[in-house]
């Protein structure tokens, strides 16, 4: 199976643009779709995480409230070791196997820290979605309400724009509109299905 990896910065347009793969009948794997998969009511890592942290952090319906646990983590370097080991490998897995099951050509993986958690490893190419920090900045304020300096400081938990543009195989702009992003991404998938089909025929 024919990986390809596709991160970007908050605001730069990953879920634009994996929504434009899956229009191109492109199987995709997100790694935030499955990390929220590994800590359902009644999954096993969620009662571990229930069980270090407190049950103030599991709503009334039993799902976890991510707002209560990232308040957790947030200044306490320990405690987000703690829940990176626990949920790390269970994600990973989880990845892998949802990689394995893919029918299409090749598959698309998401993941906003592809670099940051070494999950390129699992990749034979990779897809920057790339924008002026400017630009991520204003777009994610406006889709989440939040200030600039919230903005920022996700960004500087982040590997920095020209790391990821040092370490990508492709790049994508997209500082234009969405059919300037699916005009981009429509292009690189025809260079990516003969890729593809070049390696299987092998």
């Amino acid at each position: 199976m024919v990986i390809i990896g596709l991160t970007g910065g908050i605001g730069s347009g990953k879920s634009a643009a994996s929504a434009a793969f899956a229009e191109c009948g492109i199987d995709i794997v997100d790694a935030d779709v499955v990390a929220r998969q590994v800590v359902q009511p009644g999954s096993e890592a969620l009662a571990k995480i229930s069980a270090h942290f407190g049950a103030s952090i599991i709503r009334a319906n039993g799902s976890l409230d991510r707002a209560a646990l990232r308040e957790k983590i947030f200044a306490n370097h320990d405690a987000k070791a703690w829940l990176n080991n626990l949920l790390h490998p269970l994600i990973r897995a989880q990845i892998i196997q949802q990689l394995q099951a893919a029918k299409s050509p090749y598959v698309v993986l998401v993941a906003p820290l592809l670099f940051e958690n070494g999950l390129d490893a699992l990749c034979q190419a990779t897809v920057l979605i790339d924008v002026p920090e400017a630009l991520q900045i204003s777009r994610t304020q406006k889709r989440d309400g939040v200030s600039s300096e919230q903005v920022r400081a996700i960004m500087a938990s982040q590997w920095s724009r020209q790391e990821k543009q040092a370490a990508a195989t492709y790049i994508i702009d997209n500082s234009g509109t969405v059919a300037d992003l699916k005009r981009h991404v429509e292009s690189l998938h025809r260079q990516l299905f003969e890729l593809a089909t070049t390696k299987t025929s092998q």
